[in-house]
């Protein structure tokens, strides 16, 4: 029998001829909704020119990237003067360009104003003392003070960079401007217009809450360049000329900012370099650049070379560089380049500049878009379906409200920050301090970690490895004298000190000082690069009787001095030959190529009546004690590795990341703690070979080798640029030092320890307490925890809300009332969202934390399509069973309707989380945390209730008949059967789930 049911109003008629016709045209209807709906967000992206037809379409083929050739400024933290100082976006289109527009970085050649530099620095490497004075127009006598501050003026401030930063006002403004933010207040607004007044200040929080949460971090992180004026803090002594008929030069003092190029100054041990430098004298130069380079030894410096292109810049021996240190020794230098000219400023500029664009970031931006494009469609057929059914503009106005508020995931925001929050105090429980929430989940996407090893894989101070002879075997006299070396020296202890007399005293050895007394020392200097101690001792029991000169330092410095050596085989002293020289050369260099430190170790007997002092009470000489000494052996000495390092990298392997070390030290040293770690060192490189290298093998080269060392800072920031551009990874790195910071301020996860100089710490997002490798795995898990939990609650929320508009769209076109009023249709989505609020206490399957994850962009769209009608069309199942079963398809009706769509509505996006939260078969293979499950209970359990209860009443409900609540049951057990079907099929295609 043919049924004619008649759907009518004053501008629709729709007439549906038997059941089974009915029954085929929704789910042709409900795919057709969700592909019209879902090719809105691409058209607007493509006409606005953001979206490439071909991304659309993915494909596998092999492309072949090329990087731009320039770097675009990020504004958000820090700006450069006179470059968009105070600019606003005033428009919502124009924050949208610039939220999810992101050039991709250079990451392997320099920019225009590094080559600038490293050109001048060369040309006055290579250049004659007299032609230096030319190139910066100054004399040997200096610049006349007239001069000098016509050079101020012109040149400004001698300082690295000069920032401003942005105010208060301006980072409330761009914590304001957030997508979802927008959507909020705009419909708080309209909610405010159709007297909706609950759902308004409810809206109003949510945007509080997050904006207050942006503010906060983002003013936190506005001061990180503020630490960059701590490297020059000291008086400057220059020397200038004066007078204008005689000129005279004068040593004056003053402050390093008033610096300027062609000042000659004078420099002492302590001093910093208050510019780039040419040595004009030296003498016994020795200079720190461990806040560039990162290595801890210093580096010899002197005026009298010439040096050529193929030299290192770091290397260069006549050029000093701003922000490192005089150690020891004195000279005099002409200043040729200050503040923004100086190599450490093209290191310094890069900071602030803009990272890789965030994937979860442009996800959210999709996301907007796509909520945009089906409010502009679906609330507008709505309204127009609604009016001309009930002709009542108020009503139809707040009805379209109450839809859009329905599509938009309005926890969204406090979702997300409460997921973060939550790992941020997972980890404080580790010590660790999060600087920046959404580190954390950067942390969980994170596939390569950067370390240095300094610090980080090693303990950070030396031991002592072996005291071997001259054919390397170990001798217990080699390590006696080194100890009594150390031990009876006062003038200048070092480490490698305090290494051999922990080793004497751990290992039991007695060799009694208190049966040596000194007689005199010869301090260690840069230029000897030895010490030595004049013991005596009257044991007539000890085979070591009479008055010694002991001395211990750098090998080529000692062997200069001796000319015997001691064969502890058949007890002999020998002349010290050329064979001799060679096995002891050779030696050295297998154990530098262990990774190993080598000091050696000579004796001199001599006559008891000998001091340092002659007869007339002066100093005698180095030269006349240092010489004809008795080579012993070698002393060895090597930063042992952490033990929780191998395990912790072990783990971070298990769980796919992968480990490169980025370092300023040596290539041997590195290699060593490498293996010892279980890192590969199959590639290794260093810095001055990588700095040969054209773009496209640089690139090559960093893809494959997992040990870098001898980096410039420069270099560190290149290799994490390339690796996120080219390899399109999320690079995570850790460091402590200055020459750190590029590469923190670039990484997707900077990482730092508590321990480190103050500017690594303002830029990492992470700072750990201990420097301890173990933490960074809990990190990661937390990490992943965090995104796993906040894409369930993305992609449940997406689904049941556009689900629900989708089938609220199709029961207002087939009835002739509204399927839910407004107050019954904010009241369920009130409910529905406060039992989404327990969601980042969810556990995660194990499978999920194995693997990093990152945002699919083409992965969200995909994952609507296929699980989203399984939601509509239970919903559409629903509204048959109410129409046919229970002829709910008239007025007299409508109460009942309401109620029963407002139950089947509930319980379906209570229960979706169950469905979504994991790929197992939930309740059966898989259970929620308990906080889930009480909110399901909960909300479930007033969602049912409502009806029944006077505030069920007055929302226009009525008592629903037991037969409803079986066929409840029969559709959800449905639902589920259908909804884990489409996952498994879902994941057998894009072999993953969340």
């Amino acid at each position: 029998m043919h049924t004619l049911i008649f759907f009518s109003s004053p501008s629709i008629q729709i007439s549906i001829f038997n059941n089974t016709c009915f029954s085929l045209f929704f789910p042709i209807l409900i795919h057709v909704s969700y592909i019209i709906l879902f090719s809105s967000p691409f058209i607007i992206s493509i006409l606005m020119g953001r979206t490439k037809v071909s991304t659309l379409f993915p494909s596998n083929n092999n492309h072949h990237y090329t990087l731009p050739l320039s770097n675009t400024i990020h504004q958000t933290l820090v700006n450069k003067p006179n470059s968009h100082k105070n600019r606003f976006p005033f428009t919502v289109l124009e924050f949208l360009r610039r939220f999810i527009s992101g050039r991709k970085v250079d990451g392997g050649s320099r920019t225009e104003e590094e080559e600038r530099v490293y050109s001048w620095l060369y040309t006055l490497a290579q250049s004659e003392k007299n032609l230096v004075f030319e190139y910066v127009r100054s004399t040997e006598r200096g610049l006349s003070f007239t001069e000098a501050e016509r050079r101020l003026r012109e040149n400004g401030p001698n300082v690295p960079l000069e920032y401003s930063f942005p105010s208060w006002w301006h980072l409330l403004w761009n914590a304001f401007f957030h997508p979802f933010n927008m959507i909020l207040i705009v419909l708080s607004s309209m909610s405010f217009i159709a007297r909706d007044y609950p759902n308004g200040f409810i809206m109003l929080i949510l945007v509080f809450i997050s904006v207050i949460i942006r503010f906060c971090l983002e003013h936190k992180s506005s001061k990180a360049a503020m630490k960059l004026s701590e490297f020059l803090r000291s008086p400057i002594k220059v020397q200038r000329c004066a007078g204008r008929i005689e000129q005279k030069e004068l040593i004056v003092q003053v402050d390093h900012k008033d610096v300027v190029p062609g000042d000659i100054v004078i420099f002492e041990p302590g001093d910093l370099f208050p510019g780039d430098i040419r040595l004009l004298s030296s003498k016994h130069l020795v200079v720190s650049q461990a806040s560039l380079t990162g290595e801890s030894w210093a580096a010899d410096k002197t005026s009298d070379v010439r040096e050529d292109h193929n030299t290192p810049l770091l290397d260069l021996r006549n050029i000093c560089f701003m922000g490192t240190n005089v150690v020891s020794g004195t000279g005099t230098g002409l200043v040729i380049s200050t503040g923004s000219n100086t190599y450490m400023s093209t290191m310094f500029s890069k900071i602030g500049k803009r990272k890789p664009p965030d994937e979860f970031e442009k996800g959210l931006c999709w996301i907007f878009y796509m909520l945009i494009s089906v409010m502009l469609v679906v609330v507008t057929i709505m309204f127009v379906t609604d009016y001309t059914t009930s002709h009542d503009l108020s009503k139809s106005v707040l009805f379209a409200i109450s839809v859009a508020s329905v599509l938009n995931p309005q926890m969204l925001p406090l979702i997300i920050n409460t997921c973060l929050a939550k790992g941020a105090l997972a980890m404080a429980k580790d010590r660790c301090i999060v600087k920046s929430l959404t580190s954390i989940r950067e942390m969980g996407s994170m596939d390569i970690l950067c370390i240095d090893k300094t610090g980080t894989l090693t303990m950070n101070h030396a031991i002592l490895a072996n005291h071997l002879d001259c054919k390397g075997l170990p001798r217990e006299k080699v390590l006696r004298f080194a100890f009594l070396n150390s031990y009876f020296k006062t003038e200048q202890k070092y480490p490698l000190d305090d290494a051999i007399q922990a080793h004497v005293y751990s290992n039991g050895f007695k060799f009694q000082p208190s049966k040596w007394k000194k007689i005199d020392e010869i301090p260690f200097d840069f230029i000897r690069r030895r010490v030595s101690v004049m013991l005596e001792t009257d044991d007539k029991h000890s085979q070591f009787l009479g008055r010694f000169m002991v001395t211990k330092g750098a090998l080529l410095e000692v062997i200069k001095i001796c000319s015997f050596i001691e064969n502890f085989d058949t007890n002999e002293i020998s002349t010290f030959s050329s064979d001799d020289y060679q096995r002891i050369l050779n030696l050295s260099e297998e154990l530098s190529n262990e990774g190993l430190r080598v000091i050696a170790v000579a004796i001199k007997k001599l006559e008891m009546q000998k001091t340092c002092e002659t007869s007339n009470g002066s100093k005698r000489g180095a030269d006349d004690f240092e010489r004809d000494m008795i080579f012993l052996g070698l002393i060895t000495f090597f930063d042992p590795p952490k033990d929780s390092a191998k395990e912790a990298l072990r783990c971070l392997a298990e769980k796919g990341v992968k480990a490169k070390v980025l370092t300023g030290d040596s290539l041997s040293l590195t290699t060593r703690i490498c293996r010892e770690v279980g890192i590969s060192t199959t590639h290794v490189i260093t810095g001055p070979e990588l700095e040969e290298f054209d773009q496209e093998t640089f690139l090559e080269t960093v893809k494959s080798a997992t040990v870098l060392a001898r980096l410039t800072p420069t270099q560190k920031l290149r290799v994490v640029q390339s690796l996120q551009t080219i390899g399109n990874h999320v690079v995570g790195f850790l460091g402590d030092g200055v020459n750190d910071s590029l590469a923190l301020d670039a990484a997707h996860v900077s990482i730092s320890v508590d321990s480190g100089v103050a500017i690594a710490k303002d830029m990492a997002d992470i700072i750990l307490l201990e420097k301890d490798l173990n933490v960074l795995v809990a990190g990661v898990e937390h990490g992943r925890l965090t995104f796993g939990n906040t894409m369930k609650y993305i992609k449940m929320s997406v689904i049941a809300n556009l689900g629900s508009t989708i089938s609220l769209l199709i029961a207002t076109l087939f009835l002739k009332y509204e399927p839910l009023t407004s107050r019954q249709l904010l009241t369920q989505n009130f409910i529905y969202s406060l039992g989404q609020i327990v969601i980042p206490w969810d556990k995660i399957d194990e499978e999920f934390l194995k693997t990093p994850h990152k945002w699919s962009e083409p992965g969200l769209p995909m994952f609507i399509l296929w699980n989203g009608p399984v939601c509509t069309l239970c919903d559409m199942a629903t509204l048959l069973f109410l129409l046919f079963y229970y002829k709910a398809y008239d007025d007299v009706n409508e109460n009942f309707f309401h109620s029963a769509w407002f139950i089947e509505g509930l319980l379906m996006q209570t229960l979706i989380v169950h469905l979504m939260r994991t790929e197992k078969i939930p309740f059966i293979q898989d259970i929620a945390s308990w906080p889930v499950i009480l909110s399901t209970l909960l909300i479930s359990s007033i969602g049912i209730a409502i009806p029944f209860t006077p505030i069920g009443k007055v929302m226009g409900f009525t008592i629903l008949p037991i037969s409803y609540f079986g066929f409840l049951a029969v559709i959800f057990l449905g639902y589920f059967t259908i909804g884990q079907v489409v996952k498994r099929l879902y994941i057998l295609v894009y072999k993953k789930w969340l």
